[in-house]
């Protein structure tokens, strides 16, 4: 049962993650994507400077004790000397108290020396994690500049995305209906085409009627113009020009 309702509890996570995705805003993404690269990138940063300042505090506590072991073999040497000489001059007691300092300052150079092995390997290790501390960083600061190059690509990209899809819709609205009171351009030339032809038919129609109307004036004007003519030459030849009425039969004339 356990195991079912984890199945789906990441299955719900999934979808509900899946449509995030697809309805978030890229350049809000890419801002936040950014923005963690950025922090991430300053506790790095944060995380080196307390590794280098750990090999910092190293190194001076083993130049510390190198001192203190430099000053150890000092001292030895000189409550050796001290011891001889006293001896020589016959002084046992003070030859004996030399020879006990030396002794004591013999336990604390082997101590110190102890202690300036341990150094050392504490400082060659924090020596090289210091290193790599450094390379960390440098490696990460190189990818966040890519990742901000790649950011202002990205956002280009966003932005001739975003002007395709208006020109994909635009592209669209002008072969699709809108809407049932919104004609789509393509409607409108139709129909601008077909007022256009009537009104072209029409006129071609009136212009043949009138064409027509003149000639048959022209016609008038010639017949006129031939009955005129011959009124005159029947009148040259002197010809009865009234008309001749035929005969009827069984009638007078």
């Amino acid at each position: 049962m356990f195991k079912l309702a984890k199945k789906w509890w990441k299955y719900a996570t999934a979808k509900l993650t899946g449509k995030f995705n697809d309805n978030a805003d890229p350049k809000v993404q890419l801002e936040q994507a950014i923005s963690e690269a950025q922090s991430q990138h300053k506790r790095l940063r944060e995380q080196a400077i307390n590794v280098i300042a750990g090999q910092k505090q190293s190194e001076i506590r083993l130049n510390s004790k190198m001192a203190e072991l430099e000053k150890l073999n000092g001292n030895a040497r000189q409550a050796l000397i001290m011891a001889a000489d006293a001896q020589k001059a016959g002084d046992a007691d003070k030859a004996t108290q030399y020879t006990s300092a030396a002794e004591t300052i013999a336990g604390q150079l082997i101590q110190v020396e102890k202690d300036v092995d341990s150094l050392k390997a504490m400082v060659l290790g924090s020596t090289e994690a210091a290193d790599q501390a450094k390379a960390a960083v440098a490696q990460n600061s190189r990818l966040l500049q890519e990742k901000i190059a790649e950011k202002s690509k990205l956002l280009s990209q966003l932005e001739q995305a975003k002007m395709q899809e208006e020109m994909n819709v635009a592209m669209t609205q002008l072969n699709e209906t809108v809407g049932d009171d919104v004609p789509t351009l393509k409607e409108v030339e139709e129909k601008i085409q077909a007022r256009y032809t009537k009104a072209k038919a029409a006129t071609e129609l009136t212009e043949t009627s009138v064409e027509s109307r003149v000639l048959e004036v022209e016609q008038a004007t010639a017949n006129v113009e031939a009955q005129s003519r011959l009124s005159e030459l029947r009148t040259e030849l002197g010809l009865d020009s009234s008309p001749v009425t035929p005969q009827i039969e069984g009638g007078t004339a």
